[in-house]
């Protein structure tokens, strides 16, 4: 029996300092990416924009997101099942405030753990494919 598939939106929010922005929702341990599920009737990258505004009150041009791949992972908050992320690539440069479900936001080094519980997502794969792009490109 396969695990339930979660089809998400998620963002590798990149800040001026190189950092990158992480979210934990309410009641988990977890950062991960921000982002969420993607209804039936969008494309990727428009959940991508709903749920930044929603969760960060971030206004996002969907045409300035790079699209990455998809990534896939057990789901940190939902035991069993399986995360499938459609994952795309901002520079930001503004403040963004943690609202809806997300209770903390924070900025790591992508080089780092940034001495958080990561989401498996986040730390086996995003985090580590980020780190490979940063060494390819010098």
């Amino acid at each position: 029996m396969t695990s339930p598939l979660i089809r998400i939106a998620a963002a590798l929010l990149i800040g001026p300092d190189g950092r990158t922005l992480l979210v934990r929702k309410r009641g988990t341990q977890a950062f991960m990416q921000p982002g969420g599920k993607i209804e039936a009737h969008e494309q990727p990258v428009h959940a991508l924009a709903r749920e930044l505004e929603e969760e960060l009150g971030l206004t996002i041009d969907p045409a300035h997101a790079a699209y990455l791949g998809q990534f896939s992972a057990p789901a940190a908050n939902e035991p069993g099942c399986v995360v499938q992320a459609e994952l795309f690539q901002l520079s930001i440069d503004a403040d963004v405030s943690p609202a809806a479900e997300i209770e903390e936001v924070c900025w790591i080094d992508p080089a780092t753990d940034g001495n958080v519980t990561l989401a498996p997502l986040t730390r086996d794969l995003i985090l580590p494919f980020y780190r490979a792009s940063l060494t390819t490109i010098d």
